[in-house]
């Protein structure tokens, strides 16, 4: 009988953070191996709790969010999201310019089947988070990247990235704080974002998930703040910096010259209809998330000296740089740290080859950068997430490694 088989759309559709090496990993603890995840951004595993007053919200309404919300989300929580931007300067942001999804990754989706066509390109960072460049892909778009340069703390260079704005350009990407290199771009970088968009009339897409993780005096700039004259298009949500990214409580939020974006805004709310809503429970961590009354929902202390985020970073940051041939950048922001290994002291041809020998011979699981999209098989993504002694014990196998198949 004739195969079953996946859909040409996937051709060249990748996210290697959940890929083959994960898989290897779960082999290897089927096998009965303890598997030290320094893989992927989710709070919870590592001990981090969500504020209770969150907690607290959810059980007193699920009584009551049994069914169907409004497809853009309940209206508190729209609402909620639209004075957040407001108190932050973005103004004329209404609750209708607010869409609720499960988690940004949901609206990243919708936003990009709603605006792409076939050939359309969009620019996306190298290094990017991976789902970027998939989704742009799976809609029928080709991903455009531009070079992020670590030798400069891992900074676009806005002339270059002008310099591939062609007639088929619809979009650009900004992530900012970045993932997976942690650079937090400074209110300039910003404005030259925005200003290209607005020179080009292409769709600013801001991917600002990681806004209230910030270290050293790190200063976040929204990307609102600058369009006017284009669309801006500011993903956020509650995963990280709530410590809640089971609960799936995301939003995209709309700005700039929405008249000149009505016909994609149509189709946005079509498939946000044909989705039917979000997760309902998880909406109601909205307003309370974001709202004055939530002191104890502060990530600030854990990214301040001191806090465990900050100690967590500082300490990885320092283990893998005494390790010989390995080089980081320091991220001011994000919870992630993106080493690059010398090429010529580690020849490596396939990264995630490499990151699945480096995984059974020490059972530490990263993931490769070549899995962010980046060009050179010499970088690995690590997540700062464990707690200080699990750093410490992993880095340390990993030098373990790397000192035996390293080429002096």
């Amino acid at each position: 009988m004739r195969p079953i088989t996946q859909s040409r759309k996937l051709s060249g559709v990748r996210y290697d953070v959940r890929g083959p090496i994960l898989q290897e990993a779960q082999r290897l603890e089927r096998d009965g191996h303890e598997i030290l995840k320094l893989n992927i951004g989710n709070p919870e595993p590592f001990g981090f709790e969500a504020p209770a007053e969150i907690v607290d919200e959810l059980r007193r309404v699920l009584p009551t969010a049994q069914g169907y919300s409004d497809s853009r989300g309940i209206p508190a929580a729209r609402q909620a999201v639209a004075q957040f931007y407001e108190d932050e300067g973005v103004t004329a942001v209404t609750e209708d310019d607010v869409f609720i999804g499960n988690g940004v990754s949901e609206m990243i989706s919708l936003v990009l089947q709603a605006l792409v066509d076939s050939g359309d390109e969009i620019l996306v960072p190298s290094p990017d988070y991976p789902l970027w460049t998939a989704q742009v892909t799976l809609s029928g778009g080709h991903a455009v990247h531009y070079p992020c340069d670590e030798s400069n703390g891992w900074m676009p260079d806005l002339e270059a990235i002008e310099r591939l704005v062609t007639d088929r350009t619809k979009g650009i990407v900004l992530i900012n704080p970045n993932n997976p290199t942690g650079a937090v771009y400074s209110p300039e970088l910003v404005r030259g974002f925005a200003a290209l968009a607005e020179r080009h009339g292409l769709v600013l897409m801001a991917d600002e998930i990681y806004e209230q993780i910030l270290y050293d005096g790190a200063v976040h700039e929204h990307a609102a703040l600058h369009v006017s004259d284009t669309l801006c298009l500011t993903f956020s949500g509650l995963s990280k910096a709530q410590r809640i990214a089971g609960y799936r409580a995301g939003w995209v939020a709309v700005s700039g010259d929405r008249d000149r974006a009505r016909d994609f805004l149509e189709g946005l709310t079509l498939l946000a209809n044909m989705r039917m809503c979000a997760n309902v429970p998880a909406q109601y961590a909205i307003p309370i998330a974001l709202g004055a009354e939530s002191g104890g929902s502060s990530i600030a202390e854990l990214c301040a000296p001191g806090g465990r985020l900050r100690e967590q970073r500082d300490a990885a940051h320092g283990l893998l740089t005494q390790i010989p041939g390995v080089e980081c950048t320091l991220p001011g922001g994000a919870m992630y740290l993106f080493p690059r290994l010398d090429p010529d002291r580690y020849p490596i041809a396939d990264d995630q080859a490499f990151v699945i020998d480096l995984l059974r011979a020490t059972h530490v699981l990263v993931t490769n950068g070549r899995g962010f999209n980046l060009p050179t098989p010499d970088h690995l993504r690590f997540v700062t997430l464990p707690a200080v002694p699990v750093l410490t014990e992993a880095i340390g196998r990993i030098g373990e490694y790397l000192t035996s198949v390293r080429e002096d």
